[in-house]
C-alpha cells in the first residue's frame, strides 16, 4: 500500500513565519495605536498641576477633552465655546462664554474644557493669541 501524503494541506514553514510575523506586526500596531490615542490631558494637563481660580485641580479621570476650533469663537467678551456631547446615545448642545481671565494657555495649541462631573467646567485652555 502506498500512502499518499497531501502537502497542500499543511503550510510550508515560510508561510507560518510570515503569519507569525504578521500577527506580530499587527500587534505591535495596536499597542501603538492605543499609546498614542491617550489624551493629551494625560501628558501635560495632569502632569503640569494646572489649577482654576478657586484653586480646583483641571484635570480629574477623564473629564478633560478638546474642544474643535470650529466650535470656539473669539469675541470681545472671551471665548464662546459650543460643546457637544452625546450621553446614553442622545446628543446633547450647550453654549457658555468662557471669559479671557479664566482661560489658561493650552501649549498643544488646541482648546481643552475640563468639567466637574456635574459638566460644569473647571478649567478652559484656549491656544496663545495669533496661533
Amino acid at each position: 500500500m502506498h500512502i499518499v501524503r497531501n502537502h497542500a494541506a499543511e503550510p510550508e514553514p515560510r508561510t507560518l513565519w510570515r503569519r507569525a510575523v504578521g500577527l506580530v506586526l499587527l500587534a505591535l500596531a495596536l499597542w501603538l495605536l492605543f499609546v498614542l490615542s491617550v489624551d493629551a490631558h494625560d501628558s501635560w494637563i495632569s502632569h503640569g498641576a494646572y489649577r482654576n481660580g478657586a484653586g480646583e485641580w483641571c484635570c480629574g479621570e477623564g473629564d478633560c477633552f478638546v474642544v474643535p476650533g470650529e466650535q470656539v469663537s473669539a469675541r470681545a467678551d472671551g471665548y464662546h465655546v459650543v460643546i457637544k456631547q452625546r450621553v446614553d446615545g442622545r446628543e446633547y448642545v450647550a453654549a457658555e462664554v468662557v471669559p479671557y481671565r479664566e482661560a489658561q494657555p493650552s501649549p498643544d495649541g488646541a482648546y481643552w474644557r475640563c468639567q466637574r462631573p456635574d459638566g460644569s467646567r473647571r478649567c478652559f485652555f484656549a491656544p496663545p493669541p495669533n496661533t
